[in-house]
C-alpha cells in the first residue's frame, strides 16, 4: 500500500515526457500524501487532482463521519462496486518519481523509497473520478508486491511500460486489467533514517 510518494518533475516536463497539455493552475507538492493534490495525466492533460477517492463512514448513532481518503485500489477489488464505475470509463496515470513503504518495527518505521532504476518518471496506473466532497481525486491500482520488496510490503503499485500506458487508458476494461500484474524487473531501493511519521501518510485506506 503506498501513501506516500515523490513527484519532482513540474508540470510542464511531465507534460512532455507525457506528450500532452499542461495545466498551468495544477499545484501539488514534490512529496505528495493522502488527501493532498497530485498530478494525474488524463484526457490529454497533465492536472491536478486530489489523491484518494473519499469514503464515508457511519458512526455509532447514525451520523456521518469525515470522510477517509481511499489512496490505493487492490487490483482484486476492482469490479466491486466502489471501484467498478472509475475502472471501466475512468483511468489515469500516475506520474511518479519514487514511492514509500514504512520499514521497521512499530513506533519506529523509517521510509524506504522505490523507484525503477535509471527510469526518470514511472507512470503508475491510476483511477479517478469527480466528488461532492473533494472535486476530481484519483487512487492507484495496486498488486501483489515482488520479491524485492515482499518484506516490507505484500502489495505494490501497477507500474506501466510507456508502451502499455495507452492500452490502460484506452483500452478495454479487460485489456486493462490484464496490466495489472507484479512488476517483472528490478527496482531501486532507497533506504532512509527518516522516520515515517504519523499524520496524513497514516491516515488513507485501502479497498
Amino acid at each position: 500500500m503506498c501513501n506516500l510518494y515523490r513527484m519532482t518533475k513540474g508540470t510542464a516536463e511531465v507534460a512532455r515526457l507525457f506528450d500532452v497539455t499542461a495545466d498551468s493552475r495544477a499545484n501539488f507538492a514534490a512529496e505528495v500524501y493522502p488527501g493532498y493534490p497530485g498530478l494525474v495525466v488524463e484526457g490529454g492533460m497533465a492536472r491536478a487532482m486530489n489523491w484518494g477517492f473519499p469514503l464515508v463512514l457511519t458512526g455509532r448513532q447514525g451520523q456521518k463521519l469525515k470522510p477517509k481518503p481511499v489512496t490505493n485500489a487492490r487490483d482484486d477489488k476492482l469490479h466491486s462496486a466502489f471501484w467498478r464505475d472509475s475502472f471501466t470509463a475512468r483511468r489515469c496515470l500516475i506520474p511518479v518519481s519514487q514511492w514509500a513503504e514504512p520499514e521497521g518495527p512499530g513506533g519506529r518505521m523509517t521510509r524506504t523509497w522505490y523507484n525503477l532504476p535509471g527510469v526518470e518518471l514511472m507512470a503508475i496506473a491510476g483511477l479517478w473520478r469527480p466528488t461532492a466532497e473533494w472535486g476530481h481525486c484519483y487512487t492507484m491500482v495496486m498488486v501483489d508486491s515482488s520479491p524485492q520488496m515482499a518484506e516490507v510490503h505484500d502489495r505494490m503499485p501497477v507500474l506501466l511500460r510507456p508502451e502499455d500506458r495507452a492500452q490502460w487508458v484506452e483500452g478495454s476494461p479487460e485489456q486493462a486489467f490484464a496490466l495489472c500484474r507484479t512488476w517483472p524487473g528490478d527496482l531501486a531501493v532507497e533506504r532512509t533514517a527518516d522516520r515515517w511519521a504519523g499524520g496524513s501518510a497514516a491516515q488513507a485506506a485501502l479497498l
